[in-house]
């Protein structure tokens, strides 16, 4: 499937390195110090309770299973080709109005080679600025999607971890800042599943509603 924008995917990588911080209780006192010249056990370690409360989520996976976001490339994508398809008709269309009149300019009085020429020309100016503005509002709206996108995560990791004990959530991507991550705080498949039964719900009630119309 071809990029929606290069901006838009570039903002969808960081939006979802989910780097979401959960009202940090206050800070536990630290553990007793290690006797003089001992590296602290492996069993100390894995006690650690900062540890426990770190968790998280495979960005790449997330954003490949999640239903919203397949649905918002898919959507952007085919407004995409229908304004590339759009644009493309109207300059081939000016197009043959130039090669009209090349074929005929011969035969036209200088004013009305003038006349004609400028015509073209303004209809070029409102070819390019129609484009702009069309793109412009594509670009609004991947904005604005990539906005509702970020929100939707991290609005359900608000809630998902209210009776959970984690206080923060990380956003894991391959290259991505996190060198490692141990599969036991690997939360991925639980948020993913959430996230998705919460955008069927949303899509539910409409879809009723637009076939009660039919």
């Amino acid at each position: 499937m071809k990029n929606v924008s290069l901006a838009l995917n570039a903002v969808l990588l960081v939006a979802v390195a989910v780097l979401y911080y959960l009202h940090f209780s206050s800070r536990t006192s630290a553990s007793p110090a290690s006797s003089a010249g001992k590296p602290t056990s492996e069993s100390a370690v894995s006690k650690n309770p900062v540890a426990e409360k770190i968790a998280y989520v495979n960005s790449d996976s997330l954003l490949m299973n999640y239903e919203f976001y397949k649905n918002t490339i898919q959507q952007l994508e085919e407004r995409r080709k229908k304004l590339e398809t759009e644009i493309g008709g109207r300059a081939r269309s000016l197009e043959n109005e130039a090669v009209s009149f090349q074929q005929k300019g011969n035969s036209m009085t200088l004013e009305q080679a003038q006349l004609t020429e400028k015509n073209l020309y303004r209809k070029q100016q409102e070819l390019v600025q129609y484009r702009d503005r069309l793109s412009q509002q594509l670009a609004q709206e991947e904005q604005e999607r990539t906005e509702e996108l970020y929100n939707n995560i991290a609005n359900y990791l608000k809630d998902y971890t209210k009776d959970k004990p984690y206080k923060l959530v990380l956003g894991y991507t391959k290259g991505g800042g996190i060198l490692f991550a141990d599969n036991s705080l690997e939360i991925t498949q639980e948020v993913l599943a959430g996230l998705n039964n919460e955008y069927k719900s949303k899509q539910s009630p409409a879809k009723a509603d637009s076939t009660a119309k039919k």
